[in-house]
């Protein structure tokens, strides 16, 4: 018989690998998937050419990024240059920590939480690290010494310190229904009724502002090439400009399963295993994302933030009051 930590520790490595896996391919076919459903909706194909449908286009393109001259500005601060890439990367991986992916399981004999490390403050570890992730745009865009750098990475921090404040609002009366901070048992607490039913005004308001905070479209003000070139990300290539796209699609992902989570009833579903109901759901988000970018127009800036401040944050602080007095009621 092995001892318990043996198991624990074997239970954590195959938990990591799993989640890590999962993610950078994820992100990889993510992609790919993109490219395909916005090629479909503009009336063209997507890449079609490197292996059958094109399934091996991801390959291609990484390879080419690690061949890509790595290019570093003589001017800017070479030190920051280099870690701003890996801190907007590494902040999207280690996320995935906290979130449950499906109902506990039974390997070696004990009980298995689908969850690298069920945290009983998870929502608060999210909010956390979603704001260390403001840092790599800022470092990366000022360690450039470029103009269109610095001015993509002002605007993404005005824009993602914005719309956190929805965000965070957004997941108050959540938490008032689950009565707790632990993802796990949020998830518990939609067994019948997912949240999105139930609180309606909640779910728009987070779904939009995790839009705003995955920086795409609408909301890709930091990256507007017909106005700074391409941003915060400028002058980088290589495998550090693909790194910070690493981390975008990661944090879609990211986020798609967040909506998941807290609004979703994350794998809860009849019929079929937990696990497929979670990734089918994280699934359909995600397309959501890519649907929004091939419908909707950028943005002008000051739009961008009137949105913000004086239609989201009202809107989300409203439900916070309503969501508690009818609790308090109910509770009455």
């Amino acid at each position: 018989m092995m001892p318990d930590w043996i198991i624990t520790a074997i239970l954590v490595a195959i938990k990591l690998g799993f989640v890590l896996a999962l993610l950078l391919t994820g992100a990889a076919y993510l992609v790919l998937a993109e490219r395909k459903l916005l090629g479909r909706m503009q009336l063209r194909y997507g890449p079609n050419r490197v292996g059958p449908f094109g399934l091996m286009q991801p390959l291609a393109d990484a390879v080419k990024l690690l061949m890509k001259e790595d290019f570093i500005p003589a001017q800017g601060d070479k030190v920051l240059f280099f870690i701003a890439p890996g801190i907007a990367a590494v902040t999207a991986l280690i996320t995935f920590a906290v979130i449950p992916f499906g109902p506990p399981l039974r390997l070696f004999g004990r009980e298995m939480p689908l969850v690298v490390c069920d945290l009983n403050i998870g929502l608060l570890y999210f909010l956390g690290l979603s704001s260390l992730a403001v840092y790599g745009i800022a470092l990366g865009g000022w360690a450039s010494n470029s103009k269109y750098a610095l001015l993509g990475s002002i605007r993404a921090l005005a824009q993602l310190i914005s719309y956190e404040l929805s965000m965070g609002l957004s997941i108050v009366p959540v938490v008032l229904m689950a009565r707790s901070f632990s993802l796990t048992e949020i998830v518990n607490a939609q067994t019948h009724i997912p949240f999105a039913l139930l609180n309606p005004p909640a779910f728009l308001v987070f779904l939009i502002s995790v839009l705003a905070e995955s920086k795409r479209t609408p909301f890709d003000i930091p990256e507007a090439e017909n106005e700074i070139v391409a941003g915060f990300h400028t002058e980088y290539s290589g495998m550090r400009f693909g790194m910070f796209f690493v981390g975008e699609y990661i944090n879609v992902i990211i986020l798609s399963s967040m909506v998941t989570v807290l609004f979703l009833g994350g794998w809860h579903g009849p019929l079929l295993p937990g696990i497929v109901w979670f990734f089918g759901k994280v699934m359909l988000i995600a397309f959501l994302f890519i649907w929004t970018r091939g419908t909707l127009p950028r943005f002008r800036y000051d739009q961008l933030m009137h949105f913000g401040w004086k239609v989201l944050v009202p809107i989300a602080l409203l439900n916070v009051v309503v969501t508690g007095a009818i609790l308090l009621l109910l509770q009455g």
